[in-house]
């Protein structure tokens, strides 16, 4: 079902209702300097979107739905900061072996490559590793700078960001997480990572805080 746009005096109807409910029909009409019968297909409308309870005897009620554009603006309003979780960086010169064991060990599925300044330098995704353990090499030798993803083809997001703009670069890059970085003149510091658990987890609070 695609989502209910509402007019300009379906959302005044709301606000009215919100601030002075329960109202009857009649009230709202003589807020809106409109008759009953004008306002009758609004009402019903938003009756049955589920925006208003009407009640017999009592009049209309905010259920607390709200509108596609308030919960659009909650959803942008969503920052990345909010919702991050701790990075899990490993060093450029650690074995791919050992690499593979940390992942293991943290249960992630990205790790976050740094330099002796704990500056980042690169991505070491499952498939990097993966990719490297079936080959011929010697996965207990080879250093993870030598098969990490590096700048300028990491994509990254800051604290302050939206969620919603942190979430669309997990879907157009395709990758699992991102590391949350804040800008340093030697480079790029990890303060963080979003990752697909953490954009599910916030879209989750948002629709039970609404209660959609």
């Amino acid at each position: 079902m695609s989502p209910i746009e509402l007019n300009q005096r379906q959302d005044k109807i709301l606000q009215i209702v919100k601030e002075k409910g329960p109202i009857t029909g009649e009230k709202i009409a003589e807020h809106l300097n409109l008759t009953r019968a004008t306002l009758r297909p609004d009402l019903a409308i938003l009756t049955m979107a589920g925006f208003l309870d009407a009640r017999p005897r009592v009049g209309y009620i905010y259920s607390g739905k709200k509108t596609m554009a308030a919960l659009t603006e909650s959803m942008m309003n969503l920052k990345v900061k909010d919702f991050q979780s701790l990075p899990v960086v490993v060093s450029e010169n650690m074995t791919a072996y050992d690499a593979i064991c940390q992942m293991f060990l943290e249960d992630v599925g990205t790790l976050f490559v740094v330099d002796e300044r704990s500056r980042l330098q690169g991505v070491l995704s499952r498939k990097d590793l993966l990719r490297t353990s079936i080959g011929t090499q010697a996965i207990t030798k080879i250093p993870v700078h030598i098969i990490m993803t590096r700048m300028p083809n990491i994509v990254y997001c800051h604290k302050n960001d939206s969620l919603v703009h942190a979430a669309k670069k997990l879907i157009d890059r395709q990758v699992d997480s991102l590391p949350v970085v804040e800008e340093r003149e030697d480079g790029l510091e990890i303060v963080g990572r979003i990752t697909k658990t953490n954009i599910t987890k916030a879209f989750i609070s948002l629709a039970e805080t609404n209660d959609l």
